[in-house]
C-alpha cells in the first residue's frame, strides 16, 4: 500500500526528472504499480482511511511522485449529490498519455492547485487550457482511449501530464504576482 512515506517531495531532485516512455503491452509490474496509486487516490478520498495512515487528498498521482520515471498517471474524480451517492467518476490509469488537441481558452482553479510532492501550501494561479484532448493507454480498460477533459478534470489530467515531463504546480505561477487574475480565463471554483 502506497503511503505518504513514498511520495516523494520537490526537494528531490527526481520530481524534475522527465519520465520515459513505457512499453506496451504493460508488464505485470507497471500495472500492479498503476493499481496500487489508484488504490491510494481512493483511500486518500475516504476519511477513515486517510486519518488511520495519514494520507493527504488527492485526484491525481504520476509515477515519477513515487520516484519511477515512467509516463504513468492515475486520476480519480467522484461526483456525489447532495445525498452523498456517486453520480459520475473520471477514474483513469494512463500510460503514454499525449495531447492531442486543446482550446485556446485559458482556465484556472479558484482556490489554487495542490500538490501531493508539494508539502507547503504555495498560492497561486495556475493557467491552463479549459479543454483538452489527450490519448493514452487505459490500464483500467485495457484500451487505447482518447479523452475529452473540461472544467476541473482537464486541470487535474494537465497538472498529472505535467509531472510526466518534471514541471510542478508552481512553474506557472505569475513571477511578480501569483494570485493576479488572468485575464478572459474561465474560473473554476
Amino acid at each position: 500500500m502506497i503511503t505518504m512515506k513514498d511520495i516523494i517531495t520537490d526537494q528531490d531532485p527526481r520530481i524534475r526528472e522527465i519520465s520515459k516512455e513505457v512499453e506496451l503491452p504493460l508488464s505485470d509490474e507497471d500495472r500492479n504499480k498503476l493499481m496500487e496509486m489508484m488504490e491510494y487516490l481512493k483511500n486518500s478520498q475516504d476519511e477513515e482511511l486517510s486519518e488511520k495512515y495519514h494520507l493527504r487528498p488527492g485526484v491525481g498521482l504520476a509515477a515519477i511522485q513515487l520516484g519511477i520515471p515512467k509516463r504513468m498517471l492515475t486520476i480519480y474524480i467522484p461526483d456525489y449529490d447532495e445525498e452523498g451517492n456517486m453520480t459520475h467518476k473520471e477514474e483513469w490509469a494512463l500510460v503514454n498519455p499525449k495531447l492531442v488537441a486543446y482550446t485556446q481558452k485559458e482556465a484556472y482553479i479558484k482556490a489554487g492547485e495542490g500538490c501531493l510532492s508539494v508539502p507547503e501550501d504555495l498560492q497561486g494561479y495556475v493557467p491552463r487550457h479549459a479543454k483538452v484532448v489527450v490519448e493514452a493507454y487505459d490500464a483500467i480498460t485495457d484500451k487505447q482511449v482518447k479523452i475529452t477533459a473540461r472544467g476541473f478534470f482537464s486541470m487535474c489530467l494537465q497538472h498529472e501530464m505535467d509531472h510526466l515531463d518534471g514541471i510542478l504546480y508552481y512553474d506557472h505561477f505569475n513571477k511578480d504576482n501569483p494570485l493576479a487574475p488572468i485575464p478572459n480565463a474561465m474560473v473554476i471554483e
